[in-house]
């Protein structure tokens, strides 16, 4: 059987992505500084691996809290507090990597901030509920989980449905208040508007600043499928179909073989 050869381009950039993305365990992150640098490096991270952008647990490469079991027994033993711990230390966390957790250095929070305000004022015209919970926090502030039931008149349940398209399209932010003793421990948060948690930005086009922050994924994960790209985030109503097209006429992306890498 004729063995198929990569082409060295796309070779040196996989070699290029296992080390900036610390993807082999010479390259583990040994503390909570050196975790802070890759974030600050590569932009956004992930929590888990799902896709080709950088994920801050796989960059551990330590043994699971709980071997055999899923969801938070894949987390690393040891290192699993990292994710909250780096939110602690002012960097934004927030569900716009199709619902899932990604951590951002302030840079990408800017490129965020404008599909993020306008995702605030569409959403308030898409539903009483939405409107009525981002009213609430716009008067009343950042609110405890546990209080807003009561604070809107509604269920537990019907909070959670209300707030979990709302944190997927970045609108709103959940931001812990405690770490716990493991990682399948519940927590105490709190749930914030997106502008409340950035309130330095401003209004801008949402179509192009979903194209910046493509170009930046495609940077921090060095070189990744193209096909995948549209995928990375909640907002498939700004996309369109010559989005890559335009990124690699501006130069700051070229394709590889249907991959795409950064230019520069």
């Amino acid at each position: 059987m004729e063995t198929v050869t990569e082409p060295a381009e796309l070779a040196e950039l996989r070699e290029r992505r296992a080390f900036e993305c610390r993807l082999t365990p010479d390259r583990a992150l040994g503390s909570l500084d050196e975790a802070e640098a890759f974030l600050r490096d590569r932009g956004l991270l992930t929590r888990t691996t799902d896709s080709a952008l950088p994920s801050l647990y796989e960059a551990c490469h330590e043994d699971p809290y709980r071997p055999g079991t899923p969801g938070f027994g894949t987390w690393p033993v040891t290192k699993w507090p990292w994710f909250g711990q780096l939110a602690g230390r002012g960097y934004l966390v927030t569900a716009v990597h199709r619902g899932k957790n990604m951590i951002v250095s302030g840079q990408l929070a800017r490129l965020l901030d404008p599909i993020c305000r306008a995702e605030i004022a569409r959403l308030r015209t898409g539903d009483a509920g939405w409107r009525r919970l981002l009213d609430h926090l716009a008067t009343a502030g950042p609110a405890s989980v546990e209080d807003l039931p009561a604070a809107l008149g509604l269920k537990r349940q019907e909070v959670k449905a209300l707030r979990s398209p709302l944190e997927r399209c970045g609108v709103i932010v959940s931001r812990s208040l405690q770490m716990t003793g493991g990682a399948d421990e519940p927590h105490a948060s709190e749930l914030a508007r997106w502008d409340q948690v950035y309130p330095d930005g401003a209004d801008g086009d949402p179509r192009a600043a979903l194209r910046d922050l493509v170009a930046a994924g495609v940077r921090a994960a060095v070189v990744a499928p193209e096909r995948e790209l549209r995928r990375w985030f909640s907002w498939q109503w700004y996309w369109h179909d010559s989005l890559v097209d335009d990124l690699v006429r501006e130069g700051r992306v070229r394709r590889a073989g249907g991959f795409v890498t950064a230019v520069g």
